[in-house]
């Protein structure tokens, strides 16, 4: 059975994003490589690391469904209608955008929470992974106990202000065992299992 992940590139000061959610300075390890790398989510090819290339094409190979909030569905104007990784896409939101709320949407909005999202992502990743997405989300999903791993992409910046992914966690602690670095061409990869 596939697990459930979660897989952010961070900045040095824990930011996934810039306050007004821009991410390329971040990303800037997705240009910085001498390997091509194509992945469904971009019109172009990412020229990265060949370590960064092995493992990005082990991972996003193993997805088989997303789940994500309704913050995220927005600020990235629905990825051009087309779900990411050409998986389901669920959408976590108290309030589903009618406009998508259609038969052959490829979003399914769900309205009853993370737990309820999850469960249903599961069932249509089969035995791929379920990535998480959307800091609110992941947040909710480590308060709940949902994530089994978190991958971390570090980039070597300080962006000095921005979204943090773990912010509004709470005050229960979070073990994480170390699964494996991975140096990259402007980033070190980390990941991370989730204690039980």
């Amino acid at each position: 059975m596939g697990k459930v992940i979660t897989q952010f590139t961070m900045s040095l000061d824990g930011f996934v994003a810039g306050p007004n959610d821009e991410v390329w300075p971040l990303l800037n390890w997705y240009m910085s490589g001498d390997t091509e790398f194509a992945a469904a989510t971009s019109p172009r090819p990412f020229k990265i690391s060949r370590a960064s290339a092995d493992l990005l094409r082990e991972e996003w190979g193993a997805i088989g469904a997303i789940v994500t909030g309704r913050r995220d569905f927005d600020v990235s104007e629905a990825w051009g209608g087309a779900a990411p990784f050409a998986v389901p896409c669920f959408i976590v939101t108290h309030t589903p955008p009618q406009a998508w709320l259609k038969t052959d949407s490829p979003f399914i909005f769900i309205t009853d929470g993370v737990a309820r999202a999850i469960a249903q992502a599961k069932q249509a990743a089969g035995d791929k992974h379920v990535a998480v997405s959307g800091t609110k989300i992941v947040q909710q999903c480590l308060q709940a106990g949902l994530i089994d791993e978190i991958n971390i992409d570090l980039a070597p910046l300080l962006l000095g202000e921005g979204i943090r992914l773990f912010d509004n966690l709470g005050p229960q602690l979070i073990t994480l065992e170390n699964k494996r670095v991975i140096e990259g061409t402007d980033v070190t990869h980390l990941r991370f299992r989730v204690v039980r």
